[in-house]
């Protein structure tokens, strides 16, 4: 019995901590999970509370888009033929969104004009997402090992703790994050979290 119960915790484990065994596509896809459910919270919430959903779902997303660039773009761009390509459509979805997002962010919530707008980002977010699952990520899971897949979920989470909160339109791609950041602190922190977590330093 008890033999029982550890092998489902560690298949629990294996779907649930990013820090066992799950791989970059896994952990990305199931935030893109929870992007999702977050714009379902904005759009069924109002006053204080949307307010507070609203910042999550921008804290999120502003992390989630610096840890791709980080992380994955510049892996998949090498991974498989055709990835420049891919990751530059994925880049640009990322500028159109963080426009969108921008524009939200200095709007107030109960604006009339907000939901729409919200609405308007919440397509454009999910298309993008539906793209990259498609076009990026199933790529790069078949041509990746495994143990580099765990190695940049690793990375990806590492990036994420020292992402900036607030997106930064025309900030795609890892150069252009490091040099342009909130602060050359976070640029440092990032770039240090996702060389130690993939070997590099």
């Amino acid at each position: 019995m008890p033999a029982r119960k550890d092998t489902h915790v560690d298949e629990d484990a294996r779907q649930g901590d990013p820090a066992v065994t799950e791989d970059v596509v896994a952990l990305l896809m199931r935030q893109h999970g929870r992007i999702h459910t977050l714009f379902e919270e904005v759009r069924a919430a109002d006053g204080e509370e949307r307010a507070a959903a609203f910042r999550r779902l921008v804290h999120l997303l502003a992390v989630h888009e610096t840890a791709e660039e980080e992380v994955v773009h510049p892996a998949a761009r090498s991974a498989f033929d055709g990835g420049g390509d891919v990751v530059a459509e994925r880049l640009a979805e990322e500028k159109a969104a963080k426009e969108k997002l921008a524009a939200l962010d200095d709007m107030d919530t109960s604006d009339p004009r907000f939901m729409p707008a919200l609405l308007s980002l919440r397509d454009a977010v999910l298309v993008h997402a539906r793209s990259e699952e498609r076009y990026e990520f199933a790529q790069l899971r078949r041509t990746t090992p495994p143990d580099r897949l765990a190695l940049m979920a690793k990375a990806v989470k590492a990036a994420e703790a020292a992402a900036p909160t607030r997106p930064h339109p025309g900030v795609e791609g890892a150069a252009a994050n490091l040099a342009l950041g909130p602060a050359a602190a976070v640029a440092d922190r990032v770039r240090d979290a996702v060389r130690r977590a993939m070997g590099d330093g």
